[in-house]
């Protein structure tokens, strides 16, 4: 079967889901998706796992719904990787960034070489999960290479090694700067510089598929490196019109910043634990993490049974701000009783409570809007960036009211959609490598033109919001 030279494969992996979507370009640009699968944490004694060898046996099968296309692309969550020996074979299961092994990490390394130092070279935020943290918390012994999530694929589909840019650049080892590894930083920290492999640009050509991957899904097609963190992915569909806009990229995470010519070092920028990614082209993505969807994505899973459409139908009804968190807090972070940890945190803030599901929903999506909001306009303000628009991403701009509610909290209009961004922007890459699409404006463009978007326009009380921030914050 021969590839349509207008059809794209995404493989598209999610913290909670994953899915292998196709665009066709023939007349303009639609998508589909063709498979979509569960991604969920596996706990294994004392560490928590992402179950890779099941996620890539259903992107092989994702692969063989696709059919032939142009070309394959894959991007994931960032951060977490697989280590490989001498002869490429997988040492264990890739740990996921929720698990607690790197408690204490962050702060040992800030005392020894300097959170300022770390800042200047990665510019990265501190998280403490970043690969960095991971990597200095892992046992090393025969570890030949560390792939991120998507190279770790694209080897298996193909056989090739290698580390995409925007990827690399969460791992806090990139040099923000020239966008090239910073092995004097790894040696420092005690890393290997040799695990870190070769460094892509998106669009580049990865390799050809494997001849039994080829067998297995009946096709072949050329794999080709992408904005293979979700996020870049992601930025690169923002439909926006010109440079004066803020993004939240909204699922299991919320990403929330400003698109730069390049990265902002500054100490106030270091204090906020603002990041500088890479993203397409040679922009920065200059943003902060909101905890995300994954507070509501928890209270569901302490209720089973119950309806969002429901709960959200109640949650409008409920009484605003009637107690709000950070959603930053760290006890968020883990997998457990999320009701629990939002009452603890209430009651340590001396606020009542939720009485109800609705109310915890309530209480969730105005605290991530509080969120969007701290990291908006601390992302302008720090950048020099003028906002006059925020476009809302991913799957979170299928929720009205978080729509209507970060509108609210930024005192600016909110163009939702398109839920798919992270797809659109991967197929859109290798459009682009096809010679089918120009440059960024133009995918952006092509975006707005194809997807259904919706605009919110802030109203309420701009009063209200400041003191739920003091009450939050």
């Amino acid at each position: 079967m021969s590839p349509h030279p207008h059809r794209f494969a995404a493989v598209d992996l999610g913290a909670s889901s994953g899915r292998v979507m196709v665009a066709d370009l023939s007349d303009g640009l639609s998508l589909t998706e063709v498979h979509r699968f569960p991604n969920g944490p596996v706990r294994v004694a004392d560490r928590l796992h992402w179950d890779i060898l099941g996620l890539y046996r259903e992107i092989l099968a994702g692969l063989r719904d696709a059919g032939p296309v142009s070309s394959i692309g894959v991007d994931s969550w960032a951060v977490d990787y697989g280590l490989l020996d001498e002869r490429g074979a997988l040492l264990g299961n890739p740990v996921h960034y929720r698990d607690d092994r790197t408690r204490g990490v962050a702060e040992r390394v800030a005392a020894d070489v300097g959170a300022d130092t770390l800042y200047d070279v990665s510019g990265l935020q501190v998280l403490p999960f970043n690969t960095v943290y991971q990597l200095l918390a892992d046992r090393l012994d025969g570890a030949a290479t560390m792939l991120l999530i998507p190279d770790l694929i694209g080897y298996w589909l193909t056989g090739e090694l290698g580390a995409e840019v925007t990827n690399a650049s969460t791992t806090g080892l990139l040099d923000v700067r020239t966008r090239s590894w910073a092995t004097s930083l790894a040696k420092r920290l005690g890393l290997p510089p040799g695990i870190l492999p070769p460094l892509r640009q998106p669009g580049e050509a990865v390799g050809g598929l494997r001849g039994d991957v080829a067998d297995e899904i009946g096709w072949t097609a050329p794999v080709r490196a992408v904005g293979s963190h979700d996020t870049a992915s992601a930025v690169a569909a923002v439909p926006a019109t010109g440079p004066a806009f803020a993004y939240v990229s909204c699922g299991t995470w919320s990403l929330a910043g400003v698109e730069l010519p390049g990265p902002v070092l500054t100490p106030e920028s270091r204090a906020a634990n603002f990041t500088n990614e890479a993203g397409i082209d040679g922009t920065v993505r200059y943003l902060r993490n909101v905890m995300g969807l994954w507070l509501l994505q928890e209270c569901l899973r302490a209720w089973p049974g119950s309806d969002l459409g429901e709960l959200l139908a109640a949650a409008e009804r409920e009484r605003p701000f009637a107690a709000v968190v950070n959603p930053d807090e760290p006890v968020f972070l883990p997998p457990g009783d999320m009701p629990a940890r939002i009452a603890a945190e209430c009651r340590r803030t001396g606020q009542r409570p939720p009485s109800s599901p609705a109310a915890y929903v309530r209480c969730v999506l105005e605290s991530l809007a509080l969120g969007h909001r701290r990291a908006v306009r601390q992302a302008a303000r720090l950048s020099g960036r003028t906002v006059e628009v925020v476009h809302l991403v991913g799957g979170g701009s299928r929720n009205e009211l978080l729509c209507r509610l970060t509108a609210d909290a930024c005192g600016l209009p909110v163009v939702a959609g398109p839920a798919e961004a992270t797809a659109l922007g991967n197929v859109l890459v290798q459009a682009r490598a096809a010679g089918l699409v120009a440059d960024l404006a133009e995918t952006r463009a092509l975006v707005a033109s194809s997807q259904p978007l919706r605009r919110y326009e802030p109203a309420g009380d701009a009063a209200a919001w400041d003191e739920a921030d003091a009450r939050a914050f």
